[in-house]
């Protein structure tokens, strides 16, 4: 073989080499996920030999004796090659190669042989780098090789081929291979060893281009996928929501990060679910978004969940007692019945008005030993679990009537009841001082009165004390209101602080509305069993002072029975001339009184 020869068939190799170098460094690789290799590679293509050999040998059918002779194959034979590759993954593959390639010569006589024909049947490893369109693939094969220069016998022998390639991707099933490139190597001998017959070598180098079909494999991968879950998926603010990502279809041989982004509200983590605090969030939509990666160009996928916090509703309640009417120290028994809209923990507390209630449940127990009769409140309250809890509330009354009295002794009462009116000094109480104006004798008939009523409402516990207060004529109309209302004011305050109760009592300012006449304060004074025929005739001949001093009064009527308080001036009392003076209450007797006999 001619040195030239070899420098072009190494200058060949190496443009191939540096050429598939290039494709594997700038090309872009195939992911795992986008391209999988198919499992067949069926090729067919045409084949081209540059044999890069010189044949060495004795011609058949020359004299004994005679030397070999030597001729470089100068001709390249061309012809058609095909192989099968079956792919164990997408990286290795193993591929039966077989080829024919000859040429058209004749034997020349003068010591020449141009042409050769060369065909091989090979198997051995491929290696293949996949990219997007390109596959570039190395290739070692070994096999029989079969040699048939003109004029020579043809020869089978074992050799080998080390070479490279380049496919482009068509579509799914078809490829076109650009070039594939094999260095060929094998040995002959065409003479007799013992006439100094040298072995032939064939160097060469195999090009073949052509279609490839693929087979098998093939599909593209589904894509990495993400979906994500939320529980619950509605909530209300204060409860926990936990938000999962799963991912499908990753590289199994890496490790998936995830990466949480709140949708208004905060999530953040890096697990495979995060847990969102819905504390203080008002009603409406929100969730969370994961992204998920492998750390490769295209394993990448994201997804999103929501949840709804929803409108809180308050719990409903209504309660009742059983019984409604109690005597005093009687119990009932309260009974709650409450809902929760939102199917929430309900706790339940009661007050009441008087009494001794207990319970926490949905029923309570009013016991009334230390009420007094007439009607208590029992407030139901209920909440729920939330924090601050919603709240609701309803109510019931409890009737606490007094024992049955005997009769007598309720006549006995309202009998006594029937008091005097309350009679007050002239411009009795004043502004200046109006807890006062009250005279000794009439503060006894009060304290009386005070005594009886209040044992007269155990009995009879919706009565009233109706106090109406008048003036003499003197004065102005406003004035006069304004005194008649003090003295009102301050028979009220007196019979409070001794027992009877405030709501109990109801009062009327009438001025000198409504006044006696004189006709009518002679027919009193008349029909006083107290005073003397000289009594009487002392007082008549004072009758204008004793209208005024008839007037300065505060009547009391008993609401149950209607009956007003007997109109009967305290002409005997030792504060009398307090009170008749027209002078502001100074002891001024404007008649002398005669001593009761």
């Amino acid at each position: 073989m001619s040195s030239h020869s070899k420098s072009h068939l190494g200058r060949v190799l190496a443009m191939l080499a540096v050429m598939i170098v290039v494709l594997c460094a700038f090309g872009t690789p195939a992911a795992a996920q986008d391209q999988s290799a198919p499992k067949w590679e069926l090729f067919g293509g045409y084949s081209f030999l540059y044999p890069n050999s010189t044949v060495h040998g004795v011609l058949p059918g020359a004299p004994s004796g005679t030397l070999p002779l030597s001729s470089q194959l100068e001709s390249n034979p061309r012809g058609g090659g095909a192989s099968v590759t079956y792919n164990f993954n997408r990286w290795l593959g193993l591929t039966l190669d077989a080829s024919k390639e000859w040429s058209a010569g004749e034997v020349t006589t003068a010591r020449r042989i141009d042409d050769a024909g060369f065909s091989n049947v090979s198997v051995g490893p491929k290696l293949t780098y996949r990219m997007e369109r390109l596959a570039p693939f190395f290739e070692v094969l070994v096999g029989n090789h079969h040699l048939s220069p003109d004029a020579f016998r043809d020869i089978n022998k074992f050799g080998f081929m080390v070479g490279a390639g380049l496919d482009v991707k068509l579509d799914r099933h078809f490829a076109l291979r650009l070039f594939r490139a094999d260095y060929v190597y094998s040995n002959y001998r065409f003479g007799p060893q013992s006439v100094g017959t040298r072995t032939t070598e064939l160097r060469g180098l195999r090009a073949q281009s052509g279609i490839v079909i693929l087979l098998g494999g093939g599909e593209p991968p589904v894509p990495p996928y993400a979906s994500c879950s939320v529980n619950p998926a509605e909530v209300y603010a204060g409860e926990e929501v936990v938000v999962t990502a799963k991912g499908s279809n990753f590289n199994p041989k890496r490790t998936v990060r995830y990466n949480w982004s709140g949708i208004q509200v905060t999530a953040a983590g890096t697990d495979a679910s995060v847990r969102i605090d819905t504390t203080g969030l008002q009603p409406g939509s929100y969730g969370a978004t994961a992204n998920l990666s492998d750390g490769s160009k295209n394993g990448v996928a994201s997804c999103s969940a929501r949840f709804i916090v929803k409108q809180p509703h308050p719990p409903v309640i209504s309660c009742s007692s059983n019984p409604s009417t109690v005597p005093i120290g009687g119990t009932s028994t309260i009974t709650s019945v409450a809902s929760s809209p939102d199917r929430r923990g309900l706790s339940y507390n009661y007050a009441a008005s008087a009494g001794d209630i207990s319970g926490n449940g949905a029923t309570a127990t009013l016991n009334t030993r230390d009420a007094q009769p007439g009607t208590v409140t029992v407030n139901c309250n209920v909440s729920d679990d939330r924090t601050p809890p919603l709240t609701a509330s309803s109510r019931t009354t409890v009737t606490i009537e007094a024992p049955p009295a005997p009769a007598p002794e309720i006549a006995q009462l309202e009998f006594r009841l029937a008091l005097h009116s309350i009679y007050f000094a002239t411009a009795r109480p004043t502004a200046e001082n109006p807890g006062g104006g009250l005279v000794d004798s009439q503060e006894q008939i009060l304290l009386a009165l005070a005594k009886d009523f209040t044992k007269y409402l155990t009995y009879k516990p919706d009565a009233h004390l109706i106090l109406g207060g008048h003036a003499d004529e003197r004065g102005g109309e406003e004035y006069n209101k304004g005194l008649t209302q003090r003295r009102v004011d301050r028979t009220k305050s007196y019979l409070v602080d001794h027992g009877v109760p405030a709501d109990h009592i109801d009062t009327r300012s009438f001025g000198k509305d409504d006044n006696l006449s004189a006709e009518q304060v002679k027919q009193l004074m008349a029909q006083d069993p107290d005073l003397s025929p000289e009594d009487r005739q002392q007082m008549m001949s004072n009758l204008k002072v004793m209208v005024l001093a008839n007037n300065r009064r505060v009547d009391v009527t008993l609401s149950t029975t209607g009956e007003q308080s007997v109109r009967r001036y305290p002409f005997n009392t030792k504060d009398f001339l307090a009170l008749i003076s027209t002078k502001g209450g100074e002891k001024n007797q404007p008649a002398k009184k005669r001593p009761k006999k």
